[in-house]
């Protein structure tokens, strides 16, 4: 198993696990209920960590992460089907579901 994604916010730790098992590579959450020990431990340590357990899909999810993160500052774009304004991380019209 390796640390492939570690965040102070649990939101955001689940949302690269669910992108990451949408490419079927198996990951586990460490560290899911340790906010609690904040004070007796440092912060940093008592953050979500995102571990894949296969070693050989490591490359690839690191890419996925990778290709998350470039795509923040990506322009949000308009639907050629129905108009509507979407965000860049998104691949789906949240309106239509017409695909980007």
């Amino acid at each position: 198993m390796k640390l492939i994604y570690t965040h102070e916010n649990g939101f955001l730790v689940n949302n690269v696990k669910n992108i990451i098992e949408s490419h079927r590579i198996d990951v586990v959450i460490k560290n899911e209920f340790s906010s609690g020990a904040v004070g007796e431990v440092s912060a940093f340590d008592a953050w979500m960590e995102l571990w894949v357990i296969n070693d050989n899909e490591l490359e690839r999810a690191l890419e996925i992460i990778s290709a998350i993160h470039s795509r923040a500052d990506d322009p949000d774009w308009y639907c050629q089907q129905c108009a509507e304004k979407n965000d860049a991380s998104f691949d789906i019209c949240w309106n239509c579901q017409s695909e980007h």
